[in-house]
């Protein structure tokens, strides 16, 4: 079998992340992540872009939601609980350029990203926006062109139903640890997580992959058969 090699470096962030935009998606970067061993890195399917042509790619910044319920009778003994939002405002405004704001946590009963919060996000030159549940004032979103993925639009509120308890920590979803700074990819067929550890290795070998995949499909297009070209490449 003919193999494809390719070596790619890159030397900082900025590098990795446009090679990935230009070249690079989430199914590719999953098959490796298969054959690698790490077999659960896709957040769950429901959480999608909320226009089909965004893209996000960069550091994690997990944030972890709780449901907690306001009461005026109880007033409870976590002095961060009583902040509106918690610690969310204090999130937001520690993000980085090319952090993608990760929340988990909570119940799927509220929003949990918004277009305010997409403004601030923007100033401070972060990737994106995933959550695990719902986003709102998605007009807004869409106009700044925020990439933001969510299982969709939903207007109802998180301040009286959810608060933000902690954020720079580990943050499992569903299955899927997100530790800061991994990497976070996401497109049109979901969203991947790419652990820190690894990722020199996985994106090396995606990328010889992806240009891979190039070549197979102009010569199938020549009229390869499917069965000759992955005993030649290796690929289908």
């Amino acid at each position: 079998m003919e193999k494809i090699l390719i070596n790619m470096k890159w030397h900082t962030d900025t590098e990795l992340f446009e090679i990935i935009r230009r070249e690079l998606y989430t199914a590719v970067i999953g098959d490796i992540m298969d054959k690698m061993g790490l077999l659960h890195q896709f957040l769950p399917a429901a959480i999608q872009p909320l226009r089909k042509d965004m893209f996000v790619v960069g550091r994690a910044m997990p944030v972890l939601e709780a449901d907690v319920l306001e009461s005026k009778e109880y007033a409870g003994n976590n002095p961060i609980l009583k902040k509106s939002f918690g610690l969310m405002l204090e999130a937001l405004d520690d993000l980085k350029k090319d952090e993608v704001y990760i929340c988990g946590g909570a119940s799927p009963n509220y929003a949990l990203w918004g277009e305010l919060m997409s403004t601030r996000a923007l100033k401070l030159g972060a990737a994106g926006a995933v959550v695990d549940g719902y986003s709102r004032d998605t007009k807004g979103i869409l106009e700044l062109n925020f990439p933001t993925f969510s299982y969709g639009s939903y207007a109802q509120d998180q301040a009286p139903r959810g608060k933000v308890i902690d954020f720079r920590v580990p943050l499992e979803i569903r299955g899927v640890l997100i530790n800061p700074g991994d990497i976070v990819v996401g497109d049109i067929d979901g969203v991947c997580i790419i652990p820190k550890i690894h990722e020199v290795e996985v994106f090396n070998l995606a990328i010889e992959k992806a240009r891979g995949e190039k070549l197979v499909q102009i010569k199938i297009q020549e009229g390869m058969s499917a069965t000759e070209a992955f005993e030649k490449y290796g690929i289908m």
